[in-house]
């Protein structure tokens, strides 16, 4: 079943529409009936907006030589570790306790933005991300998206670009 895409414009009160709404950076609050059977949150939200999955990025925290960071990248490829690592000058990473990154980012499993996070975390976007005019994160909760400018995104997260996604 087609899910409806619903566009809204302003903030629907997440931290995340928050930080942008504060930083005076303009954006588009995307909503969508989510479906808790989804076997794919950012896969999810491609569908039912209508969007290109290459538009579409998800925001993972890892553990990277003891301490958590984000890598945000397509939702339509993986994270890769070992670039993530590199991007950051660690030697190690790995995928983050889900429960520690729901403690740290203030966000459920799904719904983790990289904007407007409990205790800003170090962010890495994949390089893809300068390919689109803009692209899309989660607004801080499952059946939520934020559609933004790429370099926004980057100022805002204070990330740098790498090759992180595979």
């Amino acid at each position: 079943m087609a899910k409806r895409a619903k566009k809204q414009g302003g903030g629907q009160g997440t931290p995340a529409t928050v930080a942008l709404e504060a930083a005076g950076v303009p954006f588009t609050v995307h909503s969508y009936t989510h479906d808790p059977a989804a076997a794919s949150y950012g896969g999810e939200a491609a569908e039912a907006l209508g969007v290109q999955a290459e538009r579409v990025f998800k925001t993972l925290v890892a553990d990277v030589d003891g301490t958590l960071a984000v890598g945000i990248v397509p939702v339509a490829g993986q994270l890769d570790l070992k670039a993530l690592a590199a991007a950051v000058g660690a030697k190690r990473a790995a995928m983050a306790d889900p429960a520690a990154a729901e403690r740290t980012t203030g966000y459920v499993l799904g719904g983790i933005s990289p904007l407007g996070q409990r205790r800003r975390l170090r962010a890495v976007v994949d390089g893809s991300v300068l390919e689109h005019p803009t692209v899309y994160v989660s607004a801080g909760r499952r059946g939520l998206e934020v559609e933004l400018a790429p370099q926004d995104l980057i100022a805002l997260t204070g990330a740098v670009t790498a090759a992180i996604a595979r």
